[in-house]
């Protein structure tokens, strides 16, 4: 994504129901949690979490990065989701559902004691709604409704139908996130809104948002579960993790999540009143080129490419970036996911200089006529290595005597906008999931109705088939053939670079308690208490 910056996990969770002929699958590596203790706590008051990340936009029908989607989670619900510390799908917003027609038809029986924040009933009405709006606006997450449902119906209050074109294996994933969650009749209907506050049907309620400086919620008192373990939570948004790190130290802040530097953790590590806590599987990293035939980019010409592909030197930049941190990345697919295969490893290696001279010397470059590459970085999304990783990618790139980097930065919003116009030749990016399976790490990237949050930048008639196939076949052994040969043309293709594969890490103050890491690497507020 989601932007998120949505998405890097060892587990796969396939959508099981009879209907469809199809177990489900367990995870392949059981995720690390922090379990609260057995006692059950007294209620927080007021729990201040920091950040070097930023909100985009308050808008399921737009927002489209790993952060926005936290803090939705937070404050709005979907029909499913993923049980806490698990990969376990199970109803939410919705008792019940059924599968019928083959996998075509989905029914869900919602609950009757929905309420939005301001005790406004939310009723399978406002479900339709919402998803309805989120694909008339086609705002970069919408291909996750656009692409599957054909229609959405109320057929009481309480009631919501979806006929999909296809069958989906992973549908009741593809609910459990924020393009299907309802929100407020407040939200403009036409259009994005995204500085709107109103929220959804969630744990939390907005009070207070200073765009990049201070998010205040507290318990939505007309929730229906379990009440949240801290009533009021305050998110603070620091320039850089040299001031996220200084908050934490000086105790003005009671955990420091997204983004600490590799230095910074390893030096916390040492602190006894502190605790670091590590998400499992983790997230991944790529360098976009942009392949667009309408772009007079010379990253259209798949020679000039695959030339970068070969220059690149992961464990370089896991050493010197990363300090051992993260570890190297061959597919858009993570390893320890089921599909995954080392393409790039196969085809081009590590810093495979000489070869790379090789291929731009195919494409008319010479050392007297360097191919310019404009590499773009942002400074804060990705924490403060982030500059690092440009620079090592400058130099092993230049390494070859035939291209010539320039960088360029943009903050987080401009970045995004950049990106989805098609402004940048050559930019750095990350995914954490939307939901657990192979498609989550190919058909946003490589679909072409699906990468319009990056600007269309590749676009393959064969690619798309095959994803199609693997989204409606139900036998796991097919689909993860068609998702290796899916990663052997973007091998060959390389409009996306694989780089590195990491895990995400928080500090805390020891009396903190209720972290709850697992592979959605999604932290839930509510879960979190003081001692």
């Amino acid at each position: 994504m989601r932007v998120k910056s949505i998405l890097a996990l060892a587990l796969i969770v396939v959508v099981a129901v009879a209907l469809l002929g199809c177990a489900q699958q367990k995870p392949e590596v059981t995720p690390t949690t922090t379990k609260p203790t057995e006692t059950k706590p007294a209620e927080t008051e007021e729990l201040v979490i920091g950040v070097t990340d930023k909100i985009t936009e308050l808008d399921p029908a737009n927002a489209y990065d790993f952060y926005t989607w936290e803090v939705m989670y937070n404050i709005m619900g979907g029909l499913m989701r993923y049980k806490p510390g698990t990969t376990e799908l199970e109803p939410y917003l919705a008792e019940s559902y059924e599968v019928k027609e083959n996998g075509t038809v989905y029914i869900f029986h919602l609950r009757k004691d929905l309420k939005f924040a301001d005790g406004t009933p939310c009723t399978a009405h406002d479900v339709v709604r919402s998803i309805k709006r989120v694909m008339k606006i086609s705002g970069d997450p919408s291909w996750l409704v656009n692409d599957f449902v054909k229609d959405v119906e109320a057929l009481d209050d309480y009631t919501v139908k979806f006929t999909l074109k296809k069958p989906a294996s992973y549908f009741l994933a593809l609910v459990a996130t924020p393009p299907y969650f309802p929100v407020h009749p407040n939200y403009n209907p036409d259009e994005i809104d995204p500085d709107q506050t109103a929220g959804g049907v969630g744990p939390y309620k907005i009070v207070k948002w200073v765009r990049d400086q201070e998010l205040i919620l507290e318990e939505n008192p007309y929730f229906f579960g379990e009440k949240p373990k801290t009533k009021r939570v305050i998110i603070r948004f620091y320039k850089d993790a040299t001031t996220l790190r200084l908050a934490l130290e000086r105790g003005e802040i009671d955990i420091a999540w997204r983004t600490l530097t590799p230095v910074d953790i390893k030096t916390l590590k040492q602190n006894p009143d502190l605790k670091v806590i590590e998400a499992p599987g983790g997230f991944i990293r790529y360098l976009v080129l942009n392949a667009n035939e309408t772009k007079d980019y010379p990253t259209k010409n798949k020679l000039v490419r695959q030339a970068i592909a070969c220059a690149i030197d992961r464990n370089d930049i896991v050493n010197r970036v990363y300090m051992g941190t993260m570890e190297p990345l061959y597919s858009l697919i993570p390893n320890g996911m089921w599909s995954h295969i080392d393409i790039f490893k196969e085809l081009y290696g590590d810093g495979n200089i000489e070869k790379a001279r090789e291929l731009l010397k195919q494409a008319g470059y010479s050392e007297e006529n360097k191919v310019k590459i404009e590499l773009w970085w942002t400074p804060t999304h990705y924490g403060d290595t982030e500059k690092d990783l440009a620079q090592v990618l400058k130099e092993q790139l230049e390494k070859t005597g035939m291209m010539e980097v320039e960088l360029k930065s943009a903050e987080w919003s401009t970045y995004v906008d950049y990106a989805r116009k098609g402004l940048m030749m050559a930019s750095l990016f990350g995914w954490y999931p939307d939901y657990i399976d192979p498609d989550d790490y190919t058909t946003p990237f490589l679909k072409s109705d699906a990468n319009n949050w990056l600007g269309y930048p590749y676009s393959n008639p064969e690619v798309d088939e095959l994803l199609e196939k693997a989204q409606v076949t139900q036998s796991k052994e097919e689909r993860e053939q068609l998702y290796k040969k899916v990663q052997e043309i973007l091998g060959e293709d390389a409009p996306i670079i694989p780089l590195v594969q990491g895990k995400l890490t928080i500090v805390t103050k020891k009396n903190v308690e209720g972290i709850v890491l697992d592979p959605t690497m999604i932290l839930k507020y509510y879960t979190i208490y003081k001692t």
